[in-house]
């Protein structure tokens, strides 16, 4: 989130500005964004149309994973616009109306991605720890009605965004603000307060007792266990250990490079130093989360065998 646009940001102290320099920007989050892009753009439209065209009957994993490939889709279409602000030398041409969806499809994403993988984290669950007395919730139905709910608070969620968000005149030429003017800062904290509890930190605590519990299920020692059901739950324990390190290497810095940028911003303004190491820790690591875009589909391969063998029939040439 870049406070001002520009080359050169003055955040107003009350003695004096602390003056920042934000050369890196005008290479690093073109070429960061420019490779999500490239990366992330023909993963989730794959995976997107083997589920929704090849797909005869849509299993829970099915629906889940299709809402998240939408939400990755929707945050991916902005990133053009992104790419040519920064390449541009952080100038805004597109006007208020992109720069105010851009920055709220950005949130959208983030909180959606996360949103989505609690359930599939709580779904997993279920199916793994309470095989037979789960069976009735679930179901395609629960599913979409999961969905549905999680799309509503992922917008309700975002849509502050929609009028913090804004342009403004920033050295001489337009800028499209990420979090807010410098005057009402003070509001925007709060309400990143609240994203990171409710939309990251609370469903970061169930998606870790979800799969705690999956895993100590899992490695259960059972009498009944076949050499080939032991090597099963340990892929399946493998599977669950690489999406706990993609959650928390995508949203993890994000957050609490995010957190410390605004405490230090509202806080500890007077540190000049400080205030720019934590404004670049925060601001490199905010494309970062983006590759959450191309590792999503990383979930589609990793939730079943069929769905690679699947994958390589339908590209595979008709002879």
């Amino acid at each position: 989130m870049e406070d001002a646009g520009g080359l050169e940001v003055n955040i107003s102290l009350e003695e004096q500005p602390c003056h920042m320099t934000e050369n890196y920007k005008m290479i690093y989050l073109p070429v960061t964004y420019s490779i999500v892009f490239v990366l992330g753009l023909p993963l989730n439209s794959v995976v997107l149309w083997l589920s929704w065209c090849r797909t005869k009957r849509w299993t829970c994993s099915t629906i889940y994973l299709s809402n998240l490939m939408v939400a990755d889709l929707l945050y991916i279409a902005t990133l053009p616009f992104l790419i040519i602000n920064y390449s541009l030398r952080d100038q805004w041409l597109f006007g208020e109306i992109f720069c105010r969806l851009v920055r709220f499809l950005f949130y959208a994403n983030l909180y959606g991605s996360i949103l989505l993988l609690t359930c599939i984290s709580v779904h997993r669950f279920l199916g793994v720890c309470y095989p037979i007395q789960s069976l009735a919730y679930r179901t395609r139905r629960l599913a979409l009605l999961g969905t549905g709910a999680t799309w509503i608070l992922v917008i309700l969620l975002a849509l502050p965004t929609l009028a913090f968000a804004e342009t403004g005149f920033i050295n001489g030429q337009i800028t499209c603000y990420d979090m807010s003017r410098p005057d009402v800062f003070g509001h925007f904290f709060v309400y990143g307060m609240i994203l990171t509890f409710s939309g990251f930190v609370l469903p970061f605590l169930i998606i870790l007792i979800c799969y705690s519990l999956m895993i100590r299920s899992l490695v259960k020692p059972m009498e009944s266990h076949t050499e080939l059901g032991m090597a099963t739950r340990a892929k399946s324990v493998r599977t669950i250990l690489v999406v706990c390190g993609l959650f928390t290497l995508c949203f993890g810095p994000f957050h609490i490079t995010r957190f410390a940028y605004f405490f230090v911003r509202l806080y500890a303004t007077n540190n000049c130093p400080l205030l720019n190491r934590v404004s670049v820790a925060y601001k490199a690591w905010r494309p970062l989360v983006g590759l959450n875009s191309c590792l999503n589909p990383v979930l589609f391969f990793l939730s079943g065998g069929s769905n690679r063998i699947r994958l390589v029939q339908e590209l595979r040439p008709n002879k």
